[in-house]
């Protein structure tokens, strides 16, 4: 069958889901059980978009039949036309050149740079056994968890698959509930300072105007 061949690279899942999680570990730098968790479940994401989009293609056969009626003639197991949201928009030209495909990329490197330097900045205050108000976190209490998001959503642009399309919303809810977790533990080991901190700063969607954000970002 033609195509085949673009599938089955199962050195390339390998490759690129040890990169992308290489990538996060090395900016989270992972101690808590939390940091663990958090990254735990990022991977598994990665794990499963890869696998589809180098190992074995599980969306395109299970949609094949809807796909080959809707779309006659185009080989949806060449590599090329893995991308459905290039096809099933009508975009035309390099599916790697698309608007989608430009804006993942942007989201990407973005949640890997917010990643990395909210994380940065919780450390420190780990460290110094302070609470974290700088940086990232003076825009929102949980840029980590932003970022994992974001990075997960700018994939989903550029590569859907059933599985992680199912992933990501139950993902979202493990890590809005271990910032619920994290919340807890703040407001017991700083009491009022985090409460006052919780009230004058966003949750999950950052602020961009008055946030008093530090050089540190």
């Amino acid at each position: 069958m033609p195509g085949e061949s673009d599938y089955g690279l199962w050195t390339l899942v390998i490759i690129n889901s040890a990169i992308f999680i290489f990538f996060a570990f090395s900016f989270v730098k992972p101690k808590s059980k939390t940091d663990w968790r958090s990254l735990g479940v990022f991977s598994a994401f990665i794990v499963a978009l890869f696998t589809e989009m180098y190992g074995f293609p599980l969306t395109i056969y299970f949609l094949s039949g809807w796909l080959a009626e809707s779309y006659p003639g185009v080989d949806f197991l060449s590599h090329e036309n893995g991308h459905l949201w290039h096809t099933l928009l009508g975009l035309s030209g390099d599916a790697h050149w698309d608007v989608l495909h430009i804006l993942s990329n942007v989201l990407i490197v973005l949640g890997f740079f917010v990643l990395s330097a909210s994380w940065n900045v919780l450390h420190h205050a780990q460290k110094t056994s302070s609470l974290a108000t700088s940086g990232w976190y003076a825009r929102c209490r949980h840029p980590q968890y932003v970022a994992f998001i974001v990075i997960m959503f700018g994939f989903l642009l550029q590569w859907p698959t059933l599985p992680t399309l199912l992933m990501f919303p139950i993902l979202i809810v493990v890590y809005v509930r271990l910032a619920k977790r994290e919340e807890q533990h703040a407001e017991t080991e700083f009491g009022d300072t985090y409460r006052q901190y919780k009230q004058a700063t966003p949750g999950w969607f950052p602020r961009f105007l008055n946030s008093n954000v530090s050089s540190s970002v």
